[in-house]
């Protein structure tokens, strides 16, 4: 039997430069699952995303999925690109997805990890308060929050144009008016008296979401992350929210750590592979 991917709309091309398209996946003309391709916006259209694959129950466990993941990279190398990434759920019932982009040679790249939060906000520890960030602090901060994150990037294997378009773009979005976006917290930590750590917090939407926890060179190793993770956690709890997320990059084994010792659980894999 042979499984194909049959298109199941035109292809889209969309405002922002990117493109997508709906497929059905076929076993001999007969439809057993779905695949929606498409490509990100800051690659310039060299980046793909399976944006969803699914098989239908009757028919996993079959090798339909390994099939449909391989021709969407083929069609992703005919639209051009030159890598290819997915997003795989953490829990336990997506574990064939996470070992079926393994076996295909995806890498992950960050996962994303969430807690549920209780009523109480945690207290900071004796000797630190948290403050808002000045406009004097808020240049030198953005300008190298955003230059830490491209290079998060760069490391891995993102070109660096692609790396440095992508963090201004982010910044530009999220924050367009700078400390004054509604909805962004920016602090900084101080412990007694000298500032240790800057948090950055969206408290817009449903949860709270920790975009940049950053502890001085100087003054790691001192239990200020942890700290910082409070702060978040208390402001997150004073803006009505009940869970707060955040991502983190393979790799930051000691943020891996903290996040884990704090009681965040990983709920998504983002996975990427290079298309030869």
């Amino acid at each position: 039997m042979t499984t194909t991917l049959r298109p199941a709309e035109p292809l889209q091309r969309n405002p922002d430069g990117t493109r997508s398209r709906r497929y059905q996946v076929c076993v001999n003309s007969r439809p057993v699952g779905r695949v929606r391709l498409g490509t990100e916006p800051v690659s310039g259209g060299a980046v793909a995303r399976i944006m969803s694959l699914r098989i239908e129950e009757p028919d996993r466990r079959r090798g339909r999925g390994t099939v449909a993941a391989l021709a969407a990279e083929e069609i992703a190398r005919s639209w051009g690109c030159r890598r290819i990434e997915a997003s795989v759920p953490a829990d336990p019932g997506a574990d064939a997805a996470f070992r079926l982009a393994t076996a295909l040679g995806y890498v992950v790249r960050n996962c994303a990890m969430e807690k549920v939060l209780g009523d109480a906000p945690p207290a900071l520890p004796e000797g630190s308060r948290a403050r808002p960030m000045t406009d004097a602090e808020y240049g030198p901060w953005s300008a190298e929050s955003e230059a830490d994150y491209a290079r998060s990037w760069i490391e891995r294997g993102v070109p660096e144009a692609e790396a440095r378009a992508k963090a201004a773009g982010d910044h530009a979005a999220l924050l367009p008016d700078g400390l004054r976006t509604e909805g962004m917290l920016l602090s900084v930590l101080e412990h007694r008296g000298t500032p240790v750590g800057t948090l950055w917090l969206a408290v817009r939407g449903e949860r709270a979401f920790v975009f940049e926890v950053e502890t001085g060179a100087v003054h790691r190793g001192q239990g200020h992350g942890r700290s910082l993770m409070r702060l978040a956690e208390a402001q997150a709890v004073a803006a009505g929210k009940r869970a707060i997320g955040l991502n983190v990059f393979t790799g930051n084994t000691p943020a891996e750590r903290l996040y884990t010792s704090l009681g965040y659980r990983t709920t998504r894999y983002a996975m990427y592979k290079h298309l030869l």
